[in-house]
């Protein structure tokens, strides 16, 4: 097993994923702890001289002005949580709950949070030991952070609330820690509010989304090119001289791939010299680097959001090493909000042209000599008919998906928090998006690898031929229909998973 060190530097988006989905172990680096302990030192200043400091000695949002006498300031941390607690619904995936944990514990590890060393050591142990908060997916409006997700995550480290069981059932959290060892910590004073601002939920799902959206954008390129293929479309589209002259380097990068993916094909040479060949071939297929390039580049800002967020202060109030406690806005999610709605239309889009595609490969007024529906004895089977159907269906709620969360807000907490970025609800669609986008490549995969089995006894490019190999055993022989749902299925798994790109850059090469 890995291991993840969480220094006072902060962590990378590796160690997010090797966390929450590769189960590395999390340690502590000793700086981190001397980071704490040193803004812990100046919190502890504080109180001792009865200072009135947001969040330490006054209540919160709307009751920032109620002072809270120094014998229930513990309390009022813990009364903090378990109010906050409140969310409602499913609980979220194991994968993001790891992901929130481990960020809220990179935040703390900065040293500018006040707390001590032990509480973030107690969320390290959560991780360590696989103990997996039961966080409910509705609760968080992105205002001073995921508030509520936080909560159910810190009330646990008390030994309230709830766990996910080992079958998905609800836990109770005092059961929990005491078959996994471990003890209910009781919280000082800034602690609880430590533990739950910040933007840790959006940004977990936003750096998982980012690692999911990097190889459907790549696998996006190669279901392209083999559909092209089996249209008997043309390669010079892509041609780099062509990309050169209007220089975004998704698209350049897209282009490459493609134009790479429709080398040493049989199938394309087999037309490439008939001048009674199409001029240009249609928008969705001629087009493709240019939406899957555009999808590319915003992919390459929303990292550059993450990356930045992963090194950022986000708490409030916030601890200064000259000993000040300000309060602040960085809790608020309006850049990781934003980011999740534009990677999410971008992927949309990746979707929409993969579906006409698809479409354009089943009809037999448009597919260059296909059977209609790519089934050999259409009329009596219907092909892949359905297939497309679902594909549509697939797209118009990708579209409804793609409308921005956060262009709405709802005020909240007596109108203090009058603005908020609906970060959460960005990146849980976004997420949403994403395994949608999953499922249409899927659809054009198997639409394409039996257009390419339909061209035979001419061969493939050597992308097609491990498409073949990798989809086929499910996909058997064009022939009379079957139950369609298993042959989707098989073909999802092999465009989510890594063994087909892996085969075809055996082939030619690294795709970009």
């Amino acid at each position: 097993m890995s291991t993840v060190t969480v220094q006072p530097t902060g962590i990378t988006p590796a160690d997010v994923l090797a966390v929450a989905r590769g189960d590395a172990r999390v340690v502590l680096a000793p700086a981190a702890v001397d980071a704490m302990a040193a803004s812990r030192r100046i919190v502890d200043g504080i109180e001792a001289a009865g200072r009135p400091v947001y969040g330490v000695s006054t209540g919160f949002g709307a009751l920032a002005n109620t002072f809270v006498a120094p014998q229930r300031r513990a309390e009022l941390q813990h009364a903090l949580i378990r109010s906050h607690a409140a969310g409602i619904g499913a609980p979220m995936p194991r994968e993001v709950v790891r992901a929130m944990m481990l960020l809220r514990v990179r935040s703390l590890a900065l040293g500018r949070s006040g707390v001590r060393p032990l509480v973030a050591q107690a969320l390290v142990d959560l991780l360590n030991a696989d103990v997996t908060p039961w966080v409910p997916e509705h609760g968080s409006l992105g205002a001073s952070g995921d508030l509520a997700p936080l909560a159910h995550c810190a009330l646990v480290l008390l030994g309230e609330g709830w766990v996910v069981g080992p079958a998905g059932e609800q836990v109770d959290a005092a059961e929990a820690l005491r078959a996994a060892g471990l003890t209910p910590i009781a919280l000082a004073a800034k602690e609880g509010l430590a533990l739950i601002n910040g933007t840790d939920g959006m940004l977990g799902m936003l750096l998982l989304a980012i690692a999911d959206a990097r190889h459907l954008f790549a696998m996006a390129d190669v279901t392209a090119a083999l559909a092209i293929e089996a249209m008997l479309g043309s390669e010079r589209p892509f041609l780099p001289e062509l990309h050169a002259i209007r220089p975004h380097p998704g698209q350049a990068a897209s282009a490459a791939n493609i134009h790479r993916l429709l080398q040493d094909s049989r199938v394309m040479d087999s037309h490439r010299d008939d001048l009674a060949h199409a001029v240009q071939d249609a928008y969705s297929m001629r087009c493709a680097p240019q939406v899957a390039g555009a999808a590319r580049d915003t992919l390459d800002f929303v990292a550059t959001v993450a990356d930045r967020e992963l090194v950022s202060v986000v708490d409030n109030p916030v601890v200064l090493p000259d000993g000040r406690v300000e309060s602040t806005g960085n809790f608020h999610g309006a850049p990781l909000g934003f980011a999740a709605d534009y990677l999410a239309i971008a992927a949309a889009e990746v979707g929409a042209i993969a579906e006409r595609r698809v479409d354009r490969l089943l009809d037999v007024t448009r597919n260059r000599d296909l059977p209609a529906f790519l089934s050999p004895d259409a009329g009596v089977n219907s092909g892949l008919m359905i297939a497309q159907y679902t594909a549509a269906g697939i797209v118009a709620e990708n579209r409804r998906l793609a409308a921005p969360a956060s262009v709405d807000s709802l005020p909240t907490s007596g109108m203090q928090e009058d603005h908020v970025s609906m970060g959460w609800a960005g990146a849980k669609k976004l997420r949403t998006v994403l395994d949608n986008l999953t499922s249409l490549l899927a659809v054009e995969l198997l639409a394409a690898v039996r257009g390419l089995q339909l061209r035979a006894p001419l061969e493939p490019s050597p992308a097609g031929r491990a498409a073949l190999n990798a989809l086929g055993p499910a996909a058997g022989a064009p022939g009379p229909d079957v139950f369609l749902a298993p042959v989707l299925a098989a073909a999802r798994s092999v465009l989510a998973g890594p063994d087909l790109r892996a085969a075809i850059e055996r082939q030619i090469g690294p795709l970009s």
